[in-house]
């Protein structure tokens, strides 16, 4: 039973859809905004790594190379790998924490030039 992705023409949403029949024709709706304009996309292939192997990759020092921890950009981005890493996708909500995150720190540098 193959799964495959479709983007959203209308808001660009990516889905997947398992479908029981390899012949079967139905579009699928969008699950945000409810659109029939669905696109099918080339889905990433997803290789099946044992724990341990997962494990050994984070524990690399290379990988710790370039993380700022004061930066919201770099946090997201090592995030973002480690979440890969561990065989989980982490789009949408790791983006939305970024935004929160750095209008967090905007706003306080503002306020800290307000009181200067």
């Amino acid at each position: 039973m193959p799964i495959y992705e479709y983007r959203c023409e209308d808001c660009g949403k990516i889905s997947e859809f398992l479908f029981v029949k390899t012949d079967e024709t139905a579009i699928p709706q969008c699950k945000r905004c409810k659109s029939k304009k669905m696109r099918r996309i080339l889905s990433r292939v997803r290789v099946i790594r044992s724990e341990e192997s997962r494990m050994e990759s984070l524990a690399d020092p290379s990988k710790w190379s370039g993380l700022d921890e004061k930066d919201p950009k770099s946090m997201a981005r090592w995030m973002k790998r480690m979440g890969k890493e561990m065989g989980e996708e982490m789009g949408e909500d790791v983006d939305q924490m970024v935004e929160e995150a750095m209008e967090e720190e905007r706003a306080s540098k503002s306020e800290e030039g307000i009181e200067d």
